[in-house]
């Protein structure tokens, strides 16, 4: 599909189409550049292993909810991060029915590493941007983001 014809077939597009076609040039450059480093790992694996390493260990539903997975979808990505030894399921231990999920030494080692990924692509997707701008750009967006979240 050509995105490009889609990104500037009117004059000025609404701002969730705007703000899709963002998110979607943002995900597939980052698969590229984390391709690039030889790992085989899916968007939502490395928000996965970004939301563990800067909030800690969580539960599956808390985490589901912070990359916006529904359970069923989350367990996949769960298991197969856990299979590769990037994460481990731990008994809570406040309550022995509940489970926490963690990076282990591995999967803080490839957060590392992708964090440097994650850099250089929002670094890219700012380029044409100076500092005044990219300041703006942040505070605009953190704003809309308020009025969605806090629309009573």
């Amino acid at each position: 599909m050509n995105t490009e014809s889609i990104a500037f077939s009117s004059p000025r597009e609404s701002l969730g189409v705007l703000l899709g076609l963002v998110r979607a040039e943002i995900v597939r450059a980052m698969e590229a550049e984390i391709a690039t480093k030889g790992l085989e790992l899916k968007f939502t694996q490395f928000l996965i292993l970004k939301r563990l390493a800067r909030l800690g260990p969580m539960s599956a539903t808390e985490l589901a909810r912070s990359v916006e997975l529904d359970g069923g979808a989350m367990t996949r990505q769960l298991d197969q991060l856990e299979r590769r030894g990037y994460l481990r399921r731990r008994p809570h231990q406040q309550d022995r029915r509940a489970l926490r999920i963690e990076l282990t030494d591995a999967g803080d080692a490839l957060w590392r590493q992708l964090n440097g990924c994650n850099e250089h692509v929002l670094a890219a997707a700012q380029a044409s941007l100076d500092a005044d701008e990219r300041d703006r750009l942040h505070d605009y967006l953190e704003r809309v983001l308020f009025a969605l979240r806090n629309k009573d």
